[in-house]
């Protein structure tokens, strides 16, 4: 920092309101500073600030331990926004999210010193795993149910589904079949919540949900109960990979989507629009998640309490898999 200064021609103090992002700085004197980190290849050293404050400038994700779309999004999604903030990041990422592992966990994160974790927590068996988080860490759930007093982050998978079905039912549609993620998911849950709610609001008769396991073999697998039966008309599908299992049994049987069969599905991953046909779905916005997880968890660092429960509205997005019902 002293060689810096020199420089640009300024005190060590100003070089150090620089590098903390203080409003005291001219933009002019800002330049001078910038230029000179930039040409002299300043990086701060990690330790020296760590002693000076307290802080070890590093945040963690304990992760469960899977490749599906939205809590590997989820993941990606804090990661990027932790280092907007300045921040490394580490992954803890567990077999399973229970209170065993979870105290191996926070043990991991006090050898680390971090300054606190963000827990993706998807599974509704993370209640009492989230109870061996201590007060003294501060931490924030992603993707979870709100427990053990940790701020929630979440999108609101319960109007996700109804966005879904409400718009199957404005297309015409007498009910809503529904092929579920597996019931130890709390967003499978929720769906499944929203899309009973809404046939139940409007008076029409509930079929009984297929459960899957979040696979395309698996929603191929009730694609081809679903495809047997003619009264089904309209189908919402917890995600869009069981939806192209679905999508894939229908064409087997001859039922074409969308003139016989209207399917909607849930996360808008990469490739639904190139979907046969291109797949109306549910789209959460795992960019979001990130920045309010990580503004929750600075927030209990500084000190601060931030919302208990931060719950985003999925959008609905329409392409050309859903129609009226054939006539």
């Amino acid at each position: 920092m002293a060689d810096v200064a020199i420089a640009a021609g300024v005190s060590h103090m100003t070089v150090s309101r620089v590098l903390n992002g203080t409003a005291r700085v001219s933009p002019a004197t800002r330049a001078k500073v910038e230029e000179a980190l930039r040409a002299l290849g300043y990086r701060p050293n990690a330790a020296a600030r760590a002693l000076a404050t307290g802080r070890s400038g590093q945040l963690s994700v304990v992760f469960f331990d899977t490749t599906l779309f939205g809590p590997a999004s989820a993941l990606f999604a804090i990661e990027q926004a932790a280092r907007q903030e300045g921040y490394s990041v580490s992954i803890i990422s567990l077999p399973r999210i229970d209170p065993d592992t979870m105290r191996d966990a926070v043990a991991t994160l006090r050898s680390q010193a971090v300054d606190g974790t963000i827990i993706v927590a998807p599974h509704t068996t993370a209640a009492e795993a989230l109870r061996e988080v201590p007060e003294d860490l501060p931490a924030v759930v992603v993707a979870g149910a709100q427990t053990a007093g940790l701020p929630l982050v979440a999108i609101d998978q319960e109007t996700g589904a109804r966005l879904a079905t409400e718009h199957l039912l404005q297309l015409g549609h007498r009910t809503v079949w529904h092929v579920a993620g597996p019931g130890s998911w709390v967003d499978a849950r929720g769906r499944t919540r929203g899309w009973r709610k809404t046939l139940q609001r409007a008076g029409l008769p509930v079929p009984p949900p297929l459960v899957g396991d979040w696979s395309a073999r698996s929603g191929y697998e009730a694609g081809v109960r679903l495809a047997a039966d003619p009264d089904v008309t309209a189908i919402f599908v917890a995600n869009d990979h069981m939806a192209l299992g679905v999508l894939r049994a229908l064409a087997l049987a001859g039922r074409r989507v969308p003139e016989d069969v209207s399917v909607v599905g849930f996360d808008d991953v990469p490739e639904s629009p190139y979907y046969p046909p291109a797949l109306t779905t549910v789209r959460q916005d795992f960019a979001t998640v990130g920045v309010q997880a990580v503004a929750a968890l600075l927030a209990r660092i500084n000190g601060k309490d931030p919302s208990p429960r931060e719950l985003l509205v999925p959008e609905l997005v329409v392409r050309e898999s859903t129609a009226a019902p054939p006539a």
